[in-house]
């Protein structure tokens, strides 16, 4: 029995000093302990959220992009908007009116994309004032003073009590989107913007707010 117990005790003893040796790499403080990538989150050149890792892009002024092309209005029709746009968005109190924000230009694309129904309105309503001024004056619309451009408007104006509610004549529902479509046009621009943060003003889009509260043409208040 004691020539078993020690034959057991030599066979048992290479484990220990194999097993201590084991813990002792487990727990040594040379163990290289794994780092972040560099610019990863906790650490690195990046900072604390890792910004190297964000991709930087190279920003272009607008102004170098281009301007917009004329796709959807004919040029007569382009021209009459323009003449349009100057007599219902004229520059008021130091803003910059439609002509100057290039609010005609920019609204030959959303135009263009519209359903055919409203694409319809537009054409029809240009080609009538057109038509109206070749009638009343023997000229184009666009080549009208201020006084002849606004005998041609003003019998097409009506009292819109509601923005949805619009004239049931095509011309003067022509004019009540026109005005609608030319005003938010020019108040979401980035030179109306940029008028009313110069001027200091505050409330609404370019500091005007009548975008929010929007204007009737022929309001008397």
């Amino acid at each position: 029995m004691k020539r078993r117990g020690f034959v057991k005790t030599l066979i048992a003893l290479p484990a220990a000093p194999a097993l201590a040796e084991q813990q002792q790499q487990t727990t040594s403080p040379q163990t290289p302990v794994a780092q972040p990538p560099a610019g990863g989150r906790g650490g690195g050149t990046g900072g604390r959220f890792g910004q190297a890792n964000i991709p930087k892009f190279e920003l272009a002024q607008t102004e170098a992009v281009g301007e917009p092309a004329q796709r959807f209005f004919t040029a007569p029709q382009l021209a009459a908007l323009r003449k349009l746009s100057e007599v219902l968005m004229p520059p008021m109190r130091g803003m910059p009116g439609a002509l100057e924000c290039g609010a005609p230009e920019f609204l030959d694309f959303p135009i263009g994309a519209s359903p055919a129904d409203r694409q319809a309105t537009w054409r029809t309503g240009l080609d009538t004032l057109n038509a109206r001024a070749k009638k009343q004056h023997n000229k184009a619309f666009a080549d009208l003073d201020a006084a002849q451009a606004d005998a041609v408007i003003r019998p097409l104006l009506a009292p819109v009590p509601w923005a949805y509610d619009l004239p049931k004549d095509p011309a003067m529902r022509f004019i009540a989107e026109a005005h609608r479509d030319i005003r938010t046009a020019t108040q979401n621009s980035r030179e109306y913007a940029a008028a009313g943060a110069a001027s200091g003003r505050r409330g609404g889009f370019g500091g005007g707010g009548s975008y929010i509260n929007p204007i009737d043409p022929i309001y008397k208040g």
